[in-house]
């Protein structure tokens, strides 16, 4: 059928719409040939027959994708004036820079038919109407989805397998940057802001909470460097706590390589719309992780128990004690909840003496204005729960006493028996030397009478006080 056919003078009555768009802002810079070839389908419109005044160019949508993810003022504008009964020609370089998913590209075609409005690409026109164009029309959106599909499925496989290796080069955080090898992670050139993320790691191991390192940043006038984008210049700003918790929650400060730690997903807002929303994943779900990857400020299982710490220091669950600790004296702060609506007691201190109280944050109205629905003094209730844990203490204290007394008794019974087999073993000792000289004495003849004398010649004494040959002693 010719398509000059398929024109009619109602169609030349109202406006013909040339619909311009591209993907992205790096492919209007840098592809121009495209953009030229869709505005020069404006001279193709004036061969059909419409005039130049009544020839409109949409081309606000230069820069966004078709796949239902943006918000296009432009396609939402031409869907508008078609469904107005304004439009008789659609004209656009090829059906996918109509639309790339199939409920906006079903939407225009159903309403071109109910309004007989013609839809033109490099093809030929098209009457949505018409059985035989309508089919070729749904092939080709489904076609156009299918293609953006493809084509992002072979860039994702190329992008996740050089991410497998660890070579895949992305944003690297403030403090890194990527070296001259495949893959190589180094640390950032500039001292000062080696320093700075050295700071943040040691702080937090003294203090164990991200806020308290970004309060003694402030608090010591300290700036902290900030990196747009990667390979950009080092800005040197006040720290902020999200910088701070940053640093202290991204793997790759412990020298680990990960990929896939977001996933995004499309959800509806309010007035229905498609829109895209990034979701955090746990570490179970990362697509790659490898850790000591490249040299990093803390290891890998610091990193893991600061990752513990931070989370016993956010807002735990139902029935789940945690916080971070506090300043204050009082004993339950952080613990106790109020009996009326479960919620989690506030502590506060009054008077000169500071002294403590509780107080629940849910309020309810008395006498037509908002009082607190629990607020207590907390002087007995420390008093109480402090003679409570002494005597929840006191059986276990006990015990360590007999032990520490059974113990003491097991160790002096040790000296006594180590000092009773030393006196046994020097009395051995002793009566081991008199043995010989006994043996001696007795083995000596009964004959020989003759006296031992001394050193000089003096004879030897008995024990009677004779001498050896029976005289006795002067």
């Amino acid at each position: 059928m010719n398509e000059r056919a398929k024109i009619t003078a109602s169609h030349l009555a109202r406006y013909a719409v040339v619909y311009l768009r591209q993907s992205s802002a790096a492919q209007v810079e840098h592809n121009r040939e495209s953009t030229e070839r869709q505005y020069a389908l404006a001279s193709k419109a004036r061969e059909l027959g419409w005039p130049a005044e009544r020839i409109v160019i949409i081309d606000e949508d230069l820069g966004l994708s078709g796949g239902g993810t943006a918000t296009r003022s432009g396609f939402a504008r031409l869907t508008a004036e078609v469904a107005l009964t304004r439009v008789g020609l659609v004209l656009g370089l090829e059906v996918s820079r109509l639309a790339r998913n199939n409920a906006e590209w079903y939407r225009l075609i159903d309403l071109a038919g109910l309004t007989d409005t013609l839809i033109g690409d490099g093809d030929g026109l098209y009457h949505p109407a018409v059985f035989n164009d309508r089919l070729v029309l749904g092939l080709k959106g489904t076609m156009s989805e299918a293609e953006l599909h493809i084509l992002r499925a072979r860039l994702k496989g190329g992008i996740r397998n050089k991410a497998a290796r660890g070579e895949l080069r992305r944003g690297l955080p403030v403090g890194f940057v990527w070296g001259e090898e495949d893959g190589e992670v180094c640390f950032h050139p500039d001292k000062a802001v080696r320093t700075a993320i050295r700071q943040v790691f040691i702080h937090f191991a003294e203090t164990g909470s991200a806020r308290r390192v970004w309060l003694w940043f402030r608090s010591e006038g300290l700036k902290f460097p900030l990196q747009m984008h990667q390979g950009g210049e080092i800005r040197w700003t006040e720290a902020s706590y999200t910088a701070i918790h940053h640093v202290l929650t991204n793997p790759v400060y412990a020298g680990a390589y990960v990929y896939g730690r977001t996933r995004q997903e499309i959800v509806l807002d309010a007035a229905g719309g498609r829109k895209k929303r990034v979701r955090h994943l746990p570490r179970a779900q990362w697509q790659v992780l490898i850790p000591e990857h490249h040299p990093g400020f803390i290891d890998w299982q610091t990193y893991e128990a600061n990752q513990q710490r931070i989370a016993r220091n956010t807002k735990p669950g139902p029935h789940q004690a945690g916080g971070a600790v506090r300043e204050g004296g009082a004993l339950l702060q952080g613990l106790a909840r109020c009996g009326y609506c479960g919620r989690r007691l506030h502590t506060h201190y009054r008077g000169r003496n500071a002294s403590p109280g509780d107080h629940c944050p849910g309020k309810v109205l008395v006498e037509s204005r908002g009082a607190y629905s629990l607020n207590i003094g907390g002087i007995q209730i420390d008093e109480a729960v402090t003679r409570a844990f002494i005597a929840a203490l006191e059986p276990a204290g006990l015990a360590a006493t007999l032990a520490r007394r059974r113990a003491a008794g097991s160790r002096t019974r040790s000296r006594f028996e180590a000092v009773a087999a030393r006196g046994r073993a020097s009395q051995l000792r002793s009566t081991t030397r008199r043995a010989p000289l006994s043996r001696c004495r007795s083995r000596q003849p009964a004959g020989d009478a003759r006296p031992r004398t001394r050193l000089g010649g003096a004879p030897a004494r008995t024990r009677d006080g004779q001498d050896r040959a029976g005289t006795p002693q002067k």
